[in-house]
């Protein structure tokens, strides 16, 4: 059985909304949930959740809210933290990853921080039993690639992004993932551009998928209420769920 990670933005349009997607999406076929932590400059995101992080922050967003947010959803669906590590650090690594794992949260998605100066927290979530989650793409060598894996938690984030030559489809990306494969039984999970129409092909000889814009576009539709959106996300996660294991 493949895998189904949803990142939604917390707090987007507000705290009581994010956990009742949330929950819903966790019946609806994702298997892991990505909280963000809303960010002034997402720099690793597209313009959807750029955006949708933006219009959280102006309506208020405080840290206060993932953790209010986590405290209903994470012990009912697997949940990670998505966020830049500024946002972390600002609420003391040492006191927050302990209480990331009170409230049932699994682990953390950095992807600011480069795999060296991740290893500076290995002591601290390998203490708390929570993953911090490795990032490999294909601009990186088969050294690297060992590297990076040996020590992975939970699953394998494979960047699989399309500025990459030979990058943009699933089946160019299989030797990039027997590379990865070759040095670890941890699953890899395939995040970018991954939606309804290109889930089966990038789910080739990957364990998993990342979807993030696909399901952030339909909370920025204002066409649609609370209600529909919520409804929609969740049919588009069954959809995607049947399709990655068709």
């Amino acid at each position: 059985m493949k895998n189904l990670v949803a990142y939604i933005t917390s707090g987007y349009p507000d705290k009581n909304f994010s956990i009742d997607l949330a929950l819903s999406l966790g019946q609806n076929g994702v298997d892991t949930l990505e909280l963000g932590v809303p960010f002034s400059d997402p720099v690793a995101d597209g313009p959807a959740i750029e955006n949708a992080n933006h219009k959280a922050l102006e309506l208020g967003f405080k840290f206060k809210d993932l953790l209010a947010i986590s405290k209903e959803v994470a012990p009912k669906v697997d949940t990670l933290w998505m966020g830049y590590f500024n946002s972390f650090y600002q609420q003391n690594m040492e006191t927050l990853i302990p209480h990331a794992k009170e409230l049932g949260v699994n682990g953390l998605i950095i992807p600011d921080v480069p795999h060296e100066e991740a290893l500076a927290y290995k002591k601290l979530f390998d203490d708390n039993e929570m993953a911090n989650i490795s990032f490999v793409a294909p601009t990186d060598s088969e050294q690297r690639i060992q590297e990076i894996v040996k020590d992975a938690k939970k699953f394998i984030y494979m960047v699989a992004y399309t500025g990459i030559t030979g990058a943009g489809t699933a089946e160019d990306l299989q030797p990039f993932l027997a590379d990865i494969k070759k040095y670890t039984q941890t699953p890899v999970y395939v995040g970018f551009g991954v939606n309804e129409k290109t889930a089966k092909e990038k789910v080739k000889g990957a364990d998993g998928v990342i979807v993030g814009s696909a399901f952030i576009n339909i909370l920025l539709d204002d066409s649609l209420s609370k209600n529909q959106q919520i409804d929609k996300c969740s049919s588009l996660a069954k959809e995607i769920k049947e399709k990655i294991n068709s």
